[in-house]
């Protein structure tokens, strides 16, 4: 059996307060804006997101999401410069 821990009442030294660094629960919860869309994919991937979301027991169509997710977020900033590049050089 392991030793009890004895608690006595002796000071506890220098003590601070930190500043509440926790995120309200509100935050935590995704709010993106959804959309539901129909697309016809290749068996072989949806056979490979299926297999790889039973090793991470998650939703394939989750795993999907997030890729597309990630491509559009890296992408779209480059989309954005190429745009601005074309807008300057038929302003000039």
């Amino acid at each position: 059996m392991k030793k009890k821990i004895k608690y006595t009442n002796e000071p506890l030294g220098r003590l601070r307060v930190i500043r509440d660094f926790l995120p309200h629960p509100e935050d935590l919860v995704l709010r993106d804006e959804m959309v539901k869309v129909t697309i016809s994919l290749n068996k072989r991937s949806i056979d490979f997101f299926k297999s790889e979301a039973r090793k991470h027991n998650t939703q394939y169509q989750r795993m999907i999401r997030r890729l597309l997710d990630a491509y559009a977020e890296r992408f779209s900033h480059s989309l954005t410069k190429r745009r601005s590049r074309h807008a300057n050089s038929a302003c000039n």
